[in-house]
């Protein structure tokens, strides 16, 4: 029986209102500038995909939170500038700080219908629950602004921890805090390489919470597996 279960957060708890380009631009117009959101939400995950990992490895713990918002700024800036509109901005440093501060509120995020009916389900079965993301420190006060974060005993980020899933240090450092076993814990997530493969190559059983209905080439599965663990909502699972 699963004793402990290790979720993802951002895709997996939780999730942008609307989009990405819907959230930046509301703000961008307040500061006179237009915006296309769905070019900006394209031009978006065009710079997150090209930006190095947030991690911050040897790093002091004081420094990471600055580190955290100099990487934002970047990766946000490229965003504005693909799209073009970057130099609409009298005063883009300003506008980023109110950006920034507003993704650390509930605001511009949604919970998951799924996630408060498995959660008090697996709380009352006495599974121990923790999140394990790639978020930044905002992650412990918007986990706190939705209500989640009375339902897990430990909380591991990337940026605290200097490595990122898929990379097993970050899990290693999730089940140092519960003194367990990597084969003993499940991990859950959005995402078929950090969540489903990382967890698998750091020894964790797993399921892909794929709630795109994705589709995954069968070549394209950890080595050692040979069926992918999957579902597209949290309601079906039963411990």
């Amino acid at each position: 029986m699963t004793k402990i279960i290790f979720l993802d957060a951002a895709g997996t708890l939780f999730d942008v209102r609307g989009s990405v380009g819907e959230v930046y631009g509301q703000l961008a117009q307040k500061f006179g500038v237009t915006v296309n959101s769905e070019e900006l939400n394209a031009a978006f995950y065009q710079s997150f995909a090209s930006a190095t990992p947030m991690t911050f490895p040897g790093i002091e713990a004081a420094k990471i939170t600055q580190l955290e918002f100099e990487w934002w700024l970047e990766v946000s800036a490229k965003s504005f500038q693909i799209a073009g509109i970057l130099h609409q901005f009298s005063d883009f440093p300003k506008f980023f700080a109110k950006l920034y501060d507003h993704f650390a509120t509930a605001e511009p995020w949604f919970v998951y219908p799924d996630v408060f009916p498995a959660l008090n389900k697996w709380q009352k079965q006495g599974i121990e629950l923790a999140v394990v993301s790639n978020f930044d420190s905002r992650l412990y006060p918007v986990l706190k602004a939705l209500n989640l974060a009375e339902y897990f005993r430990s909380v591991t980020i990337s940026t605290e921890v200097g490595a990122a899933k898929p990379q097993p240090e970050i899990f290693t450092a999730a089940l140092q805090k519960h003194n367990c076993t990597a084969e003993n814990v499940l991990h859950i997530g959005d995402s078929f390489k950090a969540d489903y493969c990382g967890a698998k190559s750091a020894g964790l059983k797993a399921i892909w919470l794929n709630r795109q209905q994705e589709k995954v080439e069968s070549g394209k599965l950890p080595l050692t597996e040979t069926k992918l663990e999957q579902c597209s909502s949290l309601d079906y699972l039963t411990f």
